[in-house]
């Protein structure tokens, strides 16, 4: 197996899929990107058994077709060093040895096995749709930071993505916080909803194009496939019934405060700092058309208060927000306003963008308040 390859157009292939590697592996293989050339294409496979990513390359030099597995780090902390350069690399079958020739240099190192790297599981039931890659890293970067880290909930440790007839919908919840993006100008011919893990839609939305190319997405009853570009990323769904989120976004909330969102962002991260570190509890004092936003720390007596403008509706309110959740939400948000859609201090608080959003996206944020000292 011999083939000839630009090192900077490897390097950036090796790059795409390397975040699917983890530190440790509990099999040494997993350590490993498998090559497989066939002709003059060229297919690398990163996989950590759950998630496999798989990257080609045409190449115009090859000789024999074959595959090996070739340790990972070691080959990309090789290629960081080379300029932009032709590398020949050879590999003998019997031994698995490879030998890559860039320059005056010549390096060796040892390869495994490819028999022994994992294959992809057959998927069936096989559903096929394909929706903009702009639509899927908006839809994953609003929803990502809400999922929860509870192993004895799986099905919240993941994003919710369900698609019909109407509209396409992306759902995370930890049980604190909750995100609903709808885009009500991607449709699908059949209705589907499945669970995707945490670690797949972190490395989708690092690789996908930033632009409306279409990504395919395969979808069976316990694999999902993402085909874009001269990438594939297959993973293994979350197994388990989302929970019912419908049921906890209050319908009934006659109070509504509109209100600068860079100016609370601001204001909610300085006063924060004197909030008690273990609850990071903050105080919505809101009467009139002000908010007075106020933390203390009683065991260092440490206190903060800070009056911000609003535009209110409703009745005078006390309600505590953990100030963490509201500056991951606040962040996540576009527009120049937002407004909270509350009803009593211990009922959940929604938290909606003002206008100048794309009209055929919809966002809604919900956050469970804190009780109040």
């Amino acid at each position: 197996m011999r083939f000839i390859v630009n090192s900077v157009s490897l390097l950036r292939s090796l790059q795409s899929i390397s975040g699917v590697i983890n530190s440790k592996n509990t099999l040494p293989i997993l350590d490993d990107f498998l090559f497989e050339l066939d002709g003059s294409a060229l297919k690398i496979t990163g996989s950590d058994l759950e998630t496999t990513m798989t990257v080609s390359l045409d190449l115009e030099k090859t000789e024999e077709s074959g595959k090996v597995a070739i340790p990972a780090r070691m080959l990309i902390e090789t290629l960081k060093t080379f300029a932009n350069i032709p590398i020949s690399v050879s590999v003998s079958q019997e031994d698995f040895q490879i030998e890559l020739a860039a320059g005056e240099g010549k390096y060796k190192l040892s390869g495994h096995d490819a028999a022994e790297f994992p294959k992809n599981l057959p998927m069936e039931q096989i559903v096929e749709v394909k929706l903009p890659a702009d639509v899927l890293v908006n839809a994953f970067n609003k929803t990502l930071f809400a999922t929860g880290n509870d192993e004895l909930r799986p099905a919240m440790t993941g994003v919710f993505c369900s698609l019909n007839s109407e509209n396409a919908v992306f759902v995370a919840t930890d049980a604190h916080k909750l995100v609903r993006y709808t885009r009500n100008d991607i449709k699908g011919d059949y209705d589907i909803s499945f669970i995707l893990p945490k670690k797949p839609l972190n490395l989708l939305k690092n690789v996908l194009p930033q632009d409306d190319e279409s990504v395919t997405i395969q979808y069976g009853q316990k694999n999902a496939v993402f085909i874009f570009d001269k990438l594939v990323l297959s993973c293994k769904l979350v197994d388990g019934k989302y929970p019912n989120y419908q049921a906890v976004i209050p319908v009934n909330n006659p109070n509504k405060m509109t209100i600068d969102r860079l100016s609370l962002y601001n204001s909610i991260k300085r006063v924060s700092i004197f909030a008690n570190q273990s609850t990071h509890q903050i105080r919505f004092k809101i009467q009139g058309q002000e908010l007075i936003l106020s933390a203390e720390d009683l065991d260092y007596s440490n206190a903060a208060n800070e009056r911000l403008g609003c535009n209110y509706a409703g009745e005078d309110m006390e309600i505590g927000f953990n100030s963490r959740f509201l500056l991951e939400m606040l962040s996540n948000m576009d527009t120049d306003e937002v407004t909270f859609e509350m009803s009593a201090p211990n009922r959940a608080g929604l938290i909606v963008p003002v206008e100048g959003q794309n009209e055929s996206e919809d966002i809604l944020m919900l956050i469970m308040p804190v009780m109040l000292n």
